[in-house]
């Protein structure tokens, strides 16, 4: 576990340390609303997925949705977090247009979810520990569209009621680094769990970015809120400009307000939204149409168990059963998708290999063609099959790339024993016809092979390479060196 390296901003003054909280939304995967029975699908036509409920008809009473408690549990346990068995919705009031109640119903002094932790995976193979305060459940407001028409704004209540998490951390990131290496692992977390798809683009993760800055030793100073960030390479912007801007204001004799900012990615700014509220301008009290959730630790229990592996788990298998570095492991964790198919392939295999393959070949044609890893145009159970060729000798690794290249082009997952036979790819162990192509090599390079034989040891890759050359690439390798080295020397 290493420390937090600062991100040091340099000013008149001096260094000054950054310090950053992250709050995010991550939209709960459920079929139904938080307090009703309308759908959640994305992109449906405006104003077609809203009950009266969440449209906040008169005598209209909430009704908790049982599965997007059990995905908070799921979350919370995910995180190493708190499971508060009793805990309170409460009414969060303010106005605005797409927030029809006048009110959102949200937690706030007891929440479902606790303190909790979460293990930074950074670049160096290093890990750094970044406390949670607190998840909490609420239901999401509406949309504003003010592109829509030139003189007003119009109001889409498909997302108002759809349940939200909100994750909240605390000030422990030092970086733009590390508040984007805690959203990636955030993100890797909730798609393991299955609670959240993480899909910034659709809205349905967003951030809140916290952000201060101090003189090193120094306590905290006010911090900013800049509200509703949608990509983690934004959030990093957003730190750099946030922090950069603080500087100037302290430096210039002024004091940083505590207020809500907008970050624009076109000019590379932030600027004011408004003035941060408080917890007393929300009136926050409990909301009279709910009781208060309690939970029965039997379920709470139930849910733990059903948990699927999660990437730190699996990470630390990989580096233990399989070998591999802090590093590869960590790449193939990242998606689950990614980590079944490699597992599939290294079962019964060469796993450093396997990960080599997956992380280079594989990684690099998906990139070019613009495929995901699940629709891969080469499924993991021939690429397996493709290495196991080149375990027992039937073609050399060239070859390999050879043949997976066929594959990638034929985009029809062929099988690549196929491949070899159909093109005479079978790599060549006969010792004869290999001393035969050494001897013609030998012959029409001479004057090589009297350097060689004079000292210059370093030739010899001259001759593996033109021997191969003569065998269309089909030579064994190990063969072609000894049979090069009894007939060099």
């Amino acid at each position: 576990m290493s420390e937090a390296k600062p991100y040091r901003v340099s000013g008149d003054t001096g260094e000054w340390e950054v310090v950053i909280g992250l709050e995010v939304h991550a939209q709960v995967i459920s079929n139904a609303k938080l307090f009703s029975g309308a759908a959640t699908a994305f992109g449906a036509e405006p104003n077609t997925q809203v009950s009266f409920v969440d449209a906040a008809f008169p005598g209209m009473l909430p009704v908790i949705n049982r599965e997007c408690v059990a995905q908070a549990v799921r979350t919370g346990l995910g995180l190493n977090a708190e499971i508060n068995l009793v805990s309170v919705f409460d009414r969060k009031n303010y106005f605005y247009a797409d927030l029809p109640a006048g009110y959102q119903i949200s937690q706030y002094s007891r929440p479902v979810v606790g303190k909790g932790t979460i293990l930074l995976d950074m670049p160096d193979g290093t890990t750094r520990e970044v406390g949670i305060t607190r998840l909490h459940l609420e239901q999401d407001a509406g949309k504003s569209l003010h592109d829509q028409h030139p003189a007003k704004s119009l109001i889409d209540l498909n997302r108002a009621g759809v349940a939200l998490m909100e994750i909240v951390s605390e000030p422990d990131m030092r970086s733009p680094e590390e508040a984007g290496a805690y959203l990636r692992k955030l993100r890797t977390i909730l798609r393991y769990l299955g609670t959240c798809d993480g899909n910034m683009e659709e809205g349905s993760m967003r951030c809140d970015v916290n952000v201060s800055v101090r003189k090193p030793g120094e306590g905290f100073r006010t911090r900013c809120e800049v509200k509703n960030v949608n990509s983690v390479r934004f959030v990093m912007q957003a730190i750099e400009v946030e922090a950069l801007r603080q500087v100037r204001v302290w430096e210039e004799g002024g004091a940083v307000e505590q207020e809500t900012r907008l970050y624009d990615a076109n000019k590379g700014q932030t600027r004011s939204m408004r003035s941060k509220e408080h917890a007393h301008d929300y009136r926050y009290f409990p909301d009279p149409d709910l009781l208060p959730l309690v939970l029965d630790p039997a379920w709470v229990e139930e849910l733990k168990r059903g948990l699927p592996e999660l990437p730190d788990a699996r990470k630390a298998r990989y580096m233990r059963d399989f070998g591999l570095s802090a590093y590869d492991a960590g790449v193939l964790v990242l998606e689950q998708e990614t980590a079944a198919y490699y597992e599939a392939v290294a079962k019964g295999r060469d796993a450093k290999l396997a990960a080599n393959w997956v992380m280079g070949d594989l990684f690099a044609a998906l990139n070019k063609t613009g495929r995901s890893i699940e629709n891969s145009p080469v499924s993991a159970g021939n690429l397996g099959r493709l290495l196991d060729l080149m375990a027992d000798n039937t073609i050399s690794g060239r070859i390999a790339k050879q043949v997976f290249e066929t594959m990638i082009e034929a985009g029809t997952d062929p099988d690549p024993a196929a491949i070899v036979e159909a093109e005479g790819l079978r790599q060549v162990t006969d010792t004869g016809a290999i001393e035969a192509a050494v001897d013609a090599v030998m012959a029409k390079n001479a004057d090589k092979v009297a350097e060689y034989r004079s000292g210059k040891d370093k030739l010899f890759g001259f001759f593996v390479g033109q021997v191969m050359k003569a065998m269309a690439g089909k030579g064994n390798p190990a063969l072609v060196n000894d049979v090069l080295k009894k007939k060099l020397s």
